[in-house]
């Protein structure tokens, strides 16, 4: 991504006022919790409704939305780095969905500036598999339970199980 692209992109997400933060619950796999948790993140950022994800404020921002930004942008979690991709998993299959405009206003972005769209998607592609590898089967059925109906699917890429989660045989 050029200088340029990352100067509009920002410009776009600062105007927007972060939209996609709103009522939004990143999952956390522990590996992500442990890193933040790291990374000066307090545990009690944190809660549990079927997967650990990052609290929301009353008004529904997130609970490290703060002036306009991300306070943790530098370490946020892998859904967060993955925007304004998202997915669901079906068996051996991690299926990869583009937001609409109406949810993200830098989809246009990305489609007139096909690199910068090659570089987003292959960004969102690790950190969704890697998040993905390091849930459990239970927290997986819950957050592909939750309706995205915004989106439209891009892709489909195969599921890498990491080692103590593999559960196929």
């Amino acid at each position: 991504m050029t200088e340029d692209w990352l100067i509009r992109a920002e410009a776009i997400c600062l105007k927007c006022g972060g939209h996609c933060c709103n009522d939004a619950h990143p999952p956390i796999s522990g590996h992500c919790y442990e890193r933040l948790v790291a990374g000066g993140v307090p545990e009690d950022a944190f809660e549990r409704h079927g997967y650990r994800h990052i609290r929301t404020h009353a008004d529904g921002t997130c609970y490290f939305w703060k002036g306009g930004k991300c306070g943790i942008h530098s370490i946020k979690p892998e859904t967060c780095r993955s925007g304004p991709f998202t997915f669901d998993v079906k068996g051996d299959i991690i299926e990869i969905f583009l937001k609409y405009e109406s949810i993200c206003p830098i989809v246009r972005l990305l489609k007139e500036v096909p690199d910068a769209y090659a570089q987003q998607y292959t960004l969102a592609a690790e950190s969704i598999t890697r998040l993905v590898s390091h849930l459990t089967e239970e927290e997986l059925a819950v957050i592909c339970r939750i309706d995205e109906p915004e989106t439209e699917k891009v892709a489909e890429i195969p599921r890498i199980y990491a080692p103590s989660h593999d559960h196929r045989h």
